[in-house]
């Protein structure tokens, strides 16, 4: 597999296979564990700053994947969610925010008003902007975002390997969940760990749902997606269920599955 091309829209989105020609467009909200220098780590220690808490571990080898198998375009925050969480609007506490589980955040405590505005301008609008061209470049887009989750939180072991989430529009996740439970593998489930209530849906409602566009968004379990043979083999699989799924669906064909 050759690499793929990335365009750069600044230093903190990437946009990566622009000329993909999938109707699929696919988003990693939470790609990178990077924090500038001039934000002194948020106040985190070297193990808080590459935990879950700071990024999705994983995430990004995957959708790279699902980008090179199903010729999709793919945008990817280069800057850590605790700096600002691509993936909730500029009115939501937790977008930039003091807690992450276990993991106090200095750094975002007392934030003045500018502060919080530069952030949004840095790491927020870029990443809508370039998320919002790549959709409109398309006819008929097709939002897919990629997440993936710790395997303990708080304490407690999660058995979920896969969860397919959704807002008010069900019928993509309809159909995935539909031929990934013809797998009989109990450990896939519908909004989880987490659903619309926990305020994850953000990017689905702006970008997609708003706009009548089919979509979805995949939480995928951290240590199922560790090292890059992993990576490839559940975007291989996931990329089917996508492939099948629209097709279930009856969208345009230009979503081909390289798998």
């Amino acid at each position: 597999m050759t690499s793929t091309p990335i365009e750069y829209f600044n230093d903190y989105v990437a946009t990566i296979n622009p000329s993909g020609a999938s109707s699929i467009v696919l988003a990693c909200e939470h790609a990178s564990s990077y924090i500038p220098a001039a934000y002194n780590a948020l106040g985190l220690t070297a193990e808080d700053q590459s935990s879950h808490a700071a990024w999705d571990p994983g995430a990004l080898g995957v959708a790279q994947k699902l980008s090179h198998l199903l010729n999709a375009v793919l945008v990817a925050s280069q800057a850590s969610r605790l700096l600002y969480d691509c993936n909730r609007p500029p009115s939501a506490t937790s977008a930039m925010p003091t807690r992450s589980e276990l993991i106090d955040i200095p750094g975002n405590k007392d934030l003045t008003a500018t502060e919080k505005s530069q952030r949004v301008k840095l790491f927020y609008e870029p990443f809508r902007e370039q998320l919002h061209q790549a959709m409109m470049r398309r006819p008929d887009p097709i939002l897919v975002t990629v997440h993936s989750f710790t395997p303990v939180y708080f304490g407690k072991p999660r058995a979920l390997k896969i969860g397919i989430l959704h807002d008010a529009d069900t019928r993509l996740a309809d159909a995935i969940l539909d031929i990934s439970n013809e797998e009989r593998d109990k450990n896939i489930k519908r909004n989880a760990p987490y659903g619309p209530e926990d305020g994850v849906t953000h990017t689905l409602q702006e970008h997609a749902i708003s706009r009548g566009h089919l979509n979805v968004m995949l939480e995928i379990r951290n240590d199922l997606i560790a090292t890059g043979d992993q990576q490839n083999a559940v975007a291989k699989m996931i990329a089917k269920w996508i492939d099948r799924a629209c097709s279930r669906l009856g969208v345009p064909g230009d979503v081909q599955c390289r798998a």
